[in-house]
């Protein structure tokens, strides 16, 4: 029997409820997790009635947990709690959730997936059962896994979910000769992709990409359609722009938005050429360059992840970036919008990958999905393993 066939149809219900909940904080969590908690009493002989929602809405408030506990009042006692992730053991800026449960005095929590934080994975659990609750864990973990694959690769890797996003022609091309390309997709796209920008931690560029399209990579609220957007676009995605002999303009577009512009480069540079650049606006990480002259793409995730919390890593570049990326294996997921337009033999690439000169040597892509956005169409795809 699976472990799911255990759960009653309630508890599906009411965990799918937990996860709608969670999705309320897409765009506004990170650096934490998206949560959940819907809590259930169940009265003898009476039907049973949802006595408290709640959803984390951004990091150092409340959680999922605390703001369910504090509608339900009094009837949580005894009732069951639905909970997306684990409930917390530790304290941060807030108390450990799993301790206000059992002050609560909740007599079940059903819980989708375990806390993927190596060093309190399973603690909250612990302190519910040593207290005589009963804890059961696995109900939809897949559809909770799907909410937070970057707080999950942060945890679990060290690194954060890389999410490749290209655009281009019917013929696979990217933009013109001369490097114009605005725009290949239509407005429905666009916004696809303004919202994958509020999802995520940092965006990440190539300075060449950046220098040909003075890009902005902001959020802009009035291209997100969403009913909070003024209040999701008050925290910008880190923009990260790897640069390796330091050809930002001082100009640059991005340097003047709001929110932060790190610059990640190479030693081989004068001092006064990076005060430059600060006094422009930029943050400069320096790091020691690979045997091929190029940073150190594996080491630089690494870098986002443990020192700027990044857990989902948008990637909006052009072909080299992009193909080194693939062919280190270190993107996690495709989106590729494809527009319905033929730009011809003179304009560029997709994607650089070194070394496909056989057919044995293609990459493969798994499709998961593929659907009409406007005019245009969105494949979102995974690297096969070799």
């Amino acid at each position: 029997m699976s472990r799911e066939a255990a759960f009653s149809e309630a508890d599906h219900r009411h965990m799918a409820r937990a996860l709608m909940l969670a999705r309320q904080g897409l765009y506004t969590t990170d650096p934490n997790p998206r949560v959940g908690c819907v809590i259930v009493q169940h009265p003898p002989g009476q039907p049973e009635r949802v006595v408290g929602e709640g959803y984390h809405l951004r990091a150092g408030e409340p959680h999922a947990e605390i703001h369910a506990l504090s509608a339900a009042g009094e009837h949580a006692k005894g009732a069951t709690a639905y909970v997306t992730l684990e409930p917390c053991s530790h304290t941060g800026r807030t108390g450990p959730c799993a301790v206000a449960l059992l002050d609560a005095q909740v007599a079940r929590v059903v819980v989708a997936m375990v806390d993927p934080n190596p060093r309190v994975s399973g603690r909250g659990i612990e302190i519910l059962r040593a207290a005589g609750i009963d804890v059961s864990v696995g109900l939809l973990e897949q559809d909770a896994r799907a909410l937070n694959p970057g707080f999950i690769a942060r945890m679990q890797h060290k690194r954060p979910f890389v999410r490749l996003k290209m655009a281009m022609s019917l013929d696979g091309r990217t933009a013109m000769g001369s490097g114009e390309s605005q725009w290949i997709t239509g407005p429905e796209a666009r916004r696809h992709v303004q919202r994958l920008r509020a999802r995520s931690s940092a965006i990440l560029s190539g300075v060449e990409s950046i220098i040909m399209d003075d890009s902005r990579l902001t959020l802009r609220a009035e291209q997100l359609q969403l009913d909070n957007a003024d209040s999701v676009v008050l925290r910008q995605p880190l923009r990260v722009i790897l640069d390796t002999r330091l050809r930002l303009p001082l100009a640059a577009a991005c340097l003047r938005e709001p929110g932060r512009t790190l610059v990640m480069t190479t030693p081989d540079h004068s001092p006064e050429k990076r005060a430059k650049l600060t006094a422009a606006g930029a943050d400069i990480q320096v790091f020691e360059p690979g045997p091929d002259g190029r940073l150190p793409l594996e080491e630089l995730l690494g870098w986002l992840a443990e020192h700027e919390q990044v857990n989902e890593l948008l990637v909006e570049t052009g072909a080299t970036l992009a193909g080194a990326l693939l062919d280190a294996r270190l993107v996690d997921e495709l989106q590729l919008f494809v527009a319905p337009t033929l730009l011809g033999g003179e304009a560029r690439p997709l994607f650089a990958l070194p070394g496909l000169s056989r057919m044995a040597d293609q990459r493969r892509l798994a499709i998961h999905d593929m659907r009409a956005v406007g005019r245009d169409w969105r494949i979102i795809a995974t690297l096969q393993p070799d």
